[in-house]
Formats: structure tokens, C-alpha cells, sequence
């Protein structure tokens, strides 16, 4: 079973995306940037989901240091975010992030942009 990382400061969000992924997914919860770095570390995910409006280390040091560590830096980024203004998403992308999902999530769509970056085919129920 593939495991994604969620690094998210909020627990309400973390239960909505394990809502829709824990079925099909080991989820492993971090709730800040630096347990979410040492998350990465130990469990070696095949995808990370970052919150980018983190407390104590934003996510945007998080991508660029996951990015910037050689062990991590192919694993795919996928930015869950509130920053949802012009330019945010190119903003996440510059940073690092493989793609983007503005907050609040669309649980299928979230499940479909998993399974694209996860196997690179959408999943037939979700064609």
C-alpha cells in the first residue's frame, strides 16, 4: 500500500482527507513543517500533501527544504492550500510543489489529483 504524508496544522482537515484516501492509502498525519521533515525522513512517502499556511515553519520552507534534500526531492509535493488569490498557484509551483489544490477540498477531485501523481492514470471510477 503507497503512503502519503499530510502535513496539515489542522486536525479537521487531516480527518477530511483521510475521509477520502485512508481506504486506498497508508496516511501518515504531521502537524508541522519540522515533524512533517522528519515524517518524510522515516516513512520515505510516495507523495506528500502540504499545507502552506503552517505555524512555525511555513510551508513554503518545508517544500524548498524537501526539495532541496536529495533523498526526498523526487517525491511528488502536492500543495493544499487557502491561498487561493491570482498567482498563488504558480506561487506553490515556483516553490517547489508538484501541483496544487485550493482549500476548501473537493474530496473527489483530491482523490483523482492523488491517483494521477500516484500511477499517472486517473482510476476508472474516477474517469
Amino acid at each position: 500500500m503507497q503512503t502519503i504524508l499530510v502535513i496539515d496544522d489542522t486536525q479537521d482537515n487531516f480527518d477530511l482527507v483521510a475521509d477520502a484516501l485512508e481506504d486506498d492509502y497508508r496516511l501518515v498525519h504531521a502537524p508541522g513543517g519540522p515533524e512533517g521533515l522528519a515524517q518524510a525522513r522515516t516513512a520515505m512517502p510516495d507523495l506528500i500533501l502540504l499545507d502552506m499556511g503552517l505555524p512555525q515553519m511555513s510551508g513554503w520552507e518545508v517544500v524548498q527544504r524537501l526539495k532541496s534534500d536529495a533523498a526526498l526531492a523526487g517525491i511528488p509535493v502536492i500543495a493544499l492550500t487557502a491561498h487561493a488569490m491570482k498567482g498563488d498557484r504558480t506561487r506553490c509551483l515556483e516553490a517547489g510543489c508538484d501541483d496544487y489544490m485550493a482549500k476548501p477540498i473537493n474530496i473527489r477531485e483530491l482523490a483523482e489529483l492523488v491517483e494521477r501523481h500516484l500511477t499517472g492514470v486517473p482510476s476508472p471510477a474516477l474517469r
